[in-house]
């Protein structure tokens, strides 16, 4: 499959796919002619790793979990684990939000004083 093929199965852009290729992400194949051709199961490829950036994952994350897809059929454990450790992962950053949401919410109440950061700086 053709570089312009891809882009249309997938509706990423072309120089999305030269991104993630050069990346390690995606592999094809040179033609005689030059030009790249992807094997059939690129696509899907590109969707799991869409689906994982929606659900937060870095490249880097997916970079590192690329092994799961040598056996899809066995990887359900190990997603499984790389999804729970996103699970705790987002868990922390929702705590440390809401620690902030409440120094922010102490801020507001002492807007007696003209600048409410000034006490802090004291």
């Amino acid at each position: 499959m053709r570089i312009g093929e891809l882009a249309a199965a997938t509706g990423l852009s072309r120089d999305t796919l030269r991104f993630y290729e050069e990346r390690g992400l995606l592999a094809a194949r040179r033609r005689a002619n030059g030009y790249r051709d992807y094997p059939p199961e690129a696509a899907e490829w590109l969707c799991y790793l869409r689906s994982a950036q929606a659900l937060g994952f870095t490249l880097a994350e997916i970079e590192a979990g690329m092994p799961l897809l040598a056996d899809p059929a066995n990887a359900g454990p190990e997603l499984r684990a790389a999804l729970e450790r996103k699970l705790g992962d987002i868990d922390a950053r929702i705590a440390g939000l809401a620690q902030l949401r409440a120094a922010l919410a102490r801020k507001v109440e002492d807007l007696g004083a003209d600048c409410p950061l000034r006490a802090a700086a004291r």
